[in-house]
């Protein structure tokens, strides 16, 4: 038998203390608490981008046991309420590809049985039957084709298992009382009536990997209902709800352990999503935006994916769905209330605050939001509503907004005490697309665009009571990153100047502008966040998810945003956490990402 030396070159070691900074998968002993321990990275599961549908579409089906490498979408609204589609396109991890087109035109047959090669799709409305088909069609990975049709006619209901082996549960119906409890298993060969949900109810989740074990969660009876009940083979049980009660949503996994996501909740669309263990729902890391009648597929929750759908219009977005993401990525946050671009933003990853911007066309919004970790609330407005604007500030209870597009440069300063704006004494120089950073009592001013399109290379002090004008950026620019501590220590990044997009970076010690070593991705309107010596860049023009982590020396490569998009907004301390709000994506966005470097945890090793 291996012994832990030969397999990692050192014995298992005695320490009165755990070690500093073990090595990835080192045993030690604790003496002091008579405990064997290990480290390993520390994961987290989240929702990153995929590849985008060739046609947008919403409410259309994906055969539930699909998995992230090989999956099938078909049917669906084209723009809703019509026309109806009979595409049916094909995924291979990356991108979309169109194959052949159902038999009939369906929408709201919200899942399938088994996967990509060999699946089903049933009910749902038709031209021909509105409210509700019966009509069942099997995929056998290159065309469709026409078999014994379910009992009852059904649209807006859910499903889970496999080719042969499969149920079909709730749903509208035609005629009275519209929605329906009844549930009907597939054989491979017909459908046969088997068993009722306790609750009749229509635009449903479901979940499960056989006609005998299955899930059904939230839905619709009308009104929006959390409860989840899961099927044995010949009864459905009550068991805890979920967190968010919710409709036109949908799931993927088996029926102990199971993802459900995005949907109509209270007071609007939701991206929230939760994990079933078996006993009870906990809830997890969002998805992007807040699609609702979006597809949904995974065998189970280590992977799956959530497929287009609606918000604010029809939607080709793909997001997967994966576990043991090292943390050092991009994972999905809570979304800002207001989708905007050329916004800003100022603080933590746990405490930020995002002020002004253009929400929608080129209106500019006053309209500020308080970060907390998880969620965003709105608080007071802006004094001045404005875009394109310089920030500075450490926390959501104290910021500082200069400089920015009215219409036209204006150089008003305004500071957050945590409840409302102050007007302060204003910048020299009246700009937009200005930069800067710092707190509310000590911050920078640089670069932008001045009055009648000049491009700006002066820099301003800000002492907590006046500005002051110190020596010049080396070159006049605008849409700059920036990240810094205080008025003392500053970075510049990227940018337009009046030729081209820049890679150039510059440091500002407190006296004057050094050039540095450039982003290893030239860009405009990309957003920063960290200090001098520890910076995160991030997004920007041309559109791009890219991140770059700065050490003082020089840039490296991070783990992309999940949402490539410019002119958004950042926060954080450091490079190490950061987060990134709103921008251009096209369309303007209200989507959140947090970034955490990669970091481990140490276990204590116990008996079993």
């Amino acid at each position: 038998m291996a012994e832990y030396k030969g397999i990692h070159g050192t014995k298992i070691q005695n320490y009165t203390t755990d070690p500093d900074n073990p090595i990835t998968g080192q045993v030690w002993y604790n003496e002091t608490s008579q405990t064997m321990k290990f480290r390993y990275p520390t994961t987290i599961a989240a929702w990153s981008t995929g590849g985008n549908l060739n046609t947008a579409r919403t409410g259309g089906g994906a055969t539930g046991l699909g998995t992230q490498d090989s999956a099938i979408y078909t049917g669906g609204y084209l723009s809703a309420p019509t026309p109806l589609s009979a595409f049916n396109e094909s995924y291979n991890g990356t991108s979309w590809t169109e194959v052949n087109d159902l038999n009939t035109a369906r929408v709201q047959a919200e899942k399938g049985l088994g996967d990509a090669t060999t699946g089903i799709i049933m009910g749902g409305q038709t031209a021909a039957a509105p409210s509700g088909t019966t009509n069942t069609e099997t995929w056998n990975g290159t065309s469709w084709t026409e078999v014994n049709n379910l009992v009852n006619a059904r649209r807006d209901f859910n499903a889970g298992g496999a080719y042969t082996d499969g149920i079909v549960f709730g749903g509208n119906v035609p005629g009275s009382p519209g929605t329906t409890n009844k549930s009907e298993t597939w054989n491979g060969t017909s459908w046969t009536e088997n068993g009722t949900l306790n609750q009749a109810k229509s635009s449903l989740a479901g979940a499960g990997a056989l006609g005998t074990a299955a899930l059904a969660i939230g839905g619709n009876l009308p009104g929006k209902v959390a409860s989840t009940e899961q099927w044995n083979g010949s009864t459905w049980t009550e068991l805890n709800d979920l967190n968010t009660a919710r409709n036109g949503f949908n799931g993927f996994g088996t029926y102990t352990d199971a993802l459900a996501f995005g949907g109509e909740a209270a007071p609007g669309q939701t991206g929230a999503t939760e994990l079933w263990n078996g006993t009870s729902w906990s809830e997890q890391n969002d998805l992007s935006g807040t699609p609702a009648d979006n597809g949904g597929c995974g065998p189970s929750t280590s992977a799956g994916l959530s497929i287009a759908g609606s918000s604010g219009g029809v939607l080709a977005t793909t997001q997967e769905w994966n576990t043991g993401i090292p943390v050092g990525a991009w994972s999905t946050g809570g979304s800002l209330n207001t989708a905007r671009t050329d916004l800003s933003g100022a603080g933590t990853e746990t405490s930020a605050l995002a002020f002004a911007g253009r929400s929608p066309g080129p209106t500019a919004t006053g309209v500020t939001e308080s970060y907390n970790g998880s969620t965003w609330t709105e608080v007071n407005d802006l004094g001045t509503a404005r875009y394109k604007t310089g920030r500075a500030g450490t926390s959501n209870t104290s910021a500082l907004a200069f400089g920015g597009e009215v219409p036209g440069p204006t150089a008003a300063n305004e500071s957050w005490n945590g409840t409302s704006w102050t007007e302060l004494n204003d910048l020299n120089q009246a700009r937009t697309q200005l930069s800067g950073d710092g707190t509310a009592t000590s911050a920078l001013a640089f670069a932008g665009e001045k009055p009648g399109g000049v491009l700006a290379n002066e820099t301003e002090s800000w002492n907590g009571t006046s500005w002051t004008e110190v020596n010049d950026l080396n070159t006049a620019k605008r849409l700059v990153g920036a990240s810094g501590a205080d008025n003392t220590s500053a970075l510049a990044f990227g940018g337009l100047d009046s030729t081209a997009t820049l890679a150039q970076t510059e440091s500002w010690n407190g006296t004057s502008w050094t050039e540095v070593n450039d982003l290893n991705t030239g860009r405009r309107g990309l957003a920063g966040a960290g200090t001098q010596t520890s910076t995160l860049a991030f997004g920007g023009q041309p559109i791009t998810g890219a991140t770059e982590s700065w050490d003082g020396t020089s840039w490296s490569n991070q783990g992309s945003l999940n949402t490539a998009r410019q002119d958004l907004a950042g926060a954080g301390a450091n490079n190490t956490s950061a987060l990134a709000f709103g921008g251009d994506t096209p369309p303007f966005t209200a989507a959140t990402e947090e970034f955490t470097k990669p970091g481990f945890t140490v276990k204590t090793i116990t008996s079993s």
